[in-house]
């Protein structure tokens, strides 16, 4: 039996913007009810070709079919609701005659709305949502959907994952969310270098795809480079180039050269690194019966925890629940209403907000990375050239005096990043770090994360870089509770009973099967006495000063092993002092140990 005929099909898509050409004879069909994962890099033309699928852009040259009768619908990554008085008419005016009229209700309180918003007052989730609704109202035949997770919470993530696996429309997907493209696709599109290549198996078979390809580009490369330089040995030794018989010889290495020249190569490779700074205190946070309000809702309450020195820790919630407070609690950032958060010693931050607020989209891209002074960037105590450093991050030299309003938003996420990791922290807070990332930069992002020597406090509603990343997930229950899970977010799903985050001021869920971690700190061994001894007191009273007069050794310590030349000049005075930082490091991380202990019975003592 034949296969159906495709319901849209591109061929031979070619589109340049300004004098750099984004599609080179991009191609895309896609057959009733297939799935499809178009997958790129950020700036490869994959939102571009799905613009063309839509009808939205005219390519230069190509062309497009879409079968007589065929609906299409296509989810913009920024929607546009102006000009509706709400949100209810803006999804309604998508909705054909033949359409459930009920439907797009339907769809709005699933996804956490009304109806009755003003289109003006939502917030970015929100608008986000309402086009899903839009999209998703009239069953089209083919839906084109361009980051559809983009702003959602984790249960959105999950119910759009269930909804769309029921539809009967064919999917051509656009997204970073892993564990989206593994459950829904059926094939995938690579968009590289202006062309696309296809492979009718599901995303879980990308990346060894992907990575066989470009092995076989390497190989042939490798080939056309040893032709060329027989052919100028040739040229060089031979018999003369000048008869007549020779001529083609010569003309076909001129071609061989030509051919190498116009290659694009493959893609460049992606460098992040995180500078380093001192090691921090073995205690990073302890967070003891903390709450905090807002607007009379209470989103953090009587929480107990404590991070230590290389926890990876992943801040998970609806959208609404505090994530964002939760972590700027943690790090001394916002004082809570009751409670306390005490900080460890030599604590270094740097922060990655996820709107990319610290971006002035009036700057270029260099001054961006420079601060506006010279053209060098100092990463670990080296400077490096500003265009050296933009190379790492995929940038090319002629984007150095690019404004960073007009970035696409994959571009502003890899700069950011490239701001953040320049400045030396040893506790790296990232708020929403995957948004508008491409997958070859998440993986790079999970390695470097991963291995990172300090502390990492993240929210994010990625599931796959949660598993990958976390090494503890706290998770928003409900009504200002927080529970901390060991593992990632798979791991917090099997100790929850395979029971999802409950929607923002929804109940909390089922109580999990397996016990999971409280986020309280473990019992400290305290002494037994029910009160403080005068050796207890003393301790207590005489602590903190020698926790600073080590913090200031420790600091004295590195500055003299900052020296390049300190270990040719004087190698006695170079062990001397290592020994005395190993010393300091450890001694500071036991008085804070005691400090935390005594500081623990006392509250229990004075409680009573």
């Amino acid at each position: 039996m034949a296969p159906p005929p495709p319901l849209l099909m591109l061929q031979d898509i070619r589109l340049r913007l300004g004098s750099a050409p984004l599609l080179e004879g991009a191609e895309l069909s896609v057959s009733p009810g297939e799935r499809l994962c178009l997958v790129g890099r950020n700036g490869s033309g994959k939102s571009t070709l799905l613009k063309v699928a839509a009808g939205l852009i005219a390519a230069d040259a190509g062309s497009r079919f879409v079968q007589p009768g065929a609906t299409v619908r296509y989810l913009p990554q920024e929607p546009d609701l102006s000009g509706f008085a709400s949100v209810l008419a803006y999804v309604e005016a998508g909705i054909g005659p033949g359409d459930d009229p009920y439907r797009a209700r339907y769809l709005l309180e699933q996804l956490g709305l009304t109806g009755e918003e003003t289109p003006r007052t939502l917030s970015g989730g929100e608008a986000r949502r309402a086009a899903l609704a839009r999209v998703l109202a009239p069953s089209p035949d083919i839906l084109l959907l361009d980051e559809p997770t983009n702003h959602l919470d984790l249960p959105a993530i999950s119910w759009l994952e269930q909804e769309l696996a029921s539809l009967r429309s064919a999917l051509v997907l656009i997204s970073h969310d892993r564990r989206l493209l593994e459950r829904l696709s059926r094939a995938i599109v690579w968009l590289d270098r202006g062309l696309t290549r296809r492979l009718d198996r599901g995303f879980s078979h990308f990346e060894a795809w992907r990575d066989e390809v470009l092995e076989q580009e390497e190989r042939e490369k490798h080939k056309l480079g040893r032709k060329i330089v027989m052919e100028e040995d040739w040229l060089r030794y031979g018999v003369t180039a000048r008869r007549k018989r020779n001529q083609k010889r010569l003309a076909n290495l001129h071609s061989l050269r030509e051919q190498r020249r116009q290659s694009r190569g493959g893609p460049g490779g992606l460098k992040l690194a995180a500078a380093d700074a001192e090691i921090s205190g073995k205690l990073v946070a302890v967070a003891e019966h903390v709450s905090k309000a807002w607007g009379g809702r209470t989103v953090v309450r009587d929480l107990s925890m404590r991070v230590l020195r290389g926890d990876r820790l992943g801040i998970v919630g609806p959208n609404g629940a505090g994530k964002t407070t939760l972590l700027r609690l943690l790090t001394g950032d916002l004082a809570p209403d009751s409670g306390e958060v005490k900080l460890g010693a030599s604590l270094s931050l740097v922060s990655l907000d996820q709107r990319r607020e610290s971006l002035n989209p009036d700057a270029t891209l260099a001054d961006t990375l420079t601060g506006g002074h010279g053209e060098t960037v100092v990463v670990n105590g080296q400077a490096r050239h500003v265009m050296s450093y933009m190379k790492d991050f995929l940038f090319g030299p002629e984007q150095a005096r690019t404004k960073v309003g007009v970035l696409s938003g994959g571009e502003r996420g890899r700069l950011a990043l490239a701001v953040a990791l320049a400045r030396p922290g040893n506790l790296l807070v990232l708020d929403e770090p995957t948004n508008d990332l491409d997958l070859e930069t998440l993986d790079l992002l999970q390695e470097l994360l991963s291995e990172h020597p300090g502390t990492v406090m993240l929210v994010s509603h990625d599931r796959d870089f949660l598993d990958r990343v976390a090494t503890s997930v706290v998770a928003a229950e409900g009504d200002g509770k927080w529970v901390e899970y060991a593992g990632g977010y798979s791991d917090m799903l099997v100790q929850r009973g395979g029971a999802d985050l409950p929607p923002a001021g929804g109940a909390t869920g089922p109580a999990p099967t397996a016990k999971p971690r409280l986020a309280q700190p473990a019992p400290l061994p305290v002494a037994p006495a029910k009160k403080l001894s005068f050796k207890d007191k003393h301790a207590l009273a005489t602590l903190p000063a020698r926790m600073e007069a080590l913090q200031a050794d420790i600091a004295k310590a590195h500055s003299v092993l900052g020296d390049p030349g300190l270990y040719a000049a004087d190698p006695a005075r170079f062990t001397r002092v290592s020994e005395a930082l190993s010393r300091a490091e450890t001694e500071l991380a036991e008085a804070e140990e005691r400090w935390l202990e005594l500081e623990l019975l006392r509250e229990e003592v004075e409680g009573r």
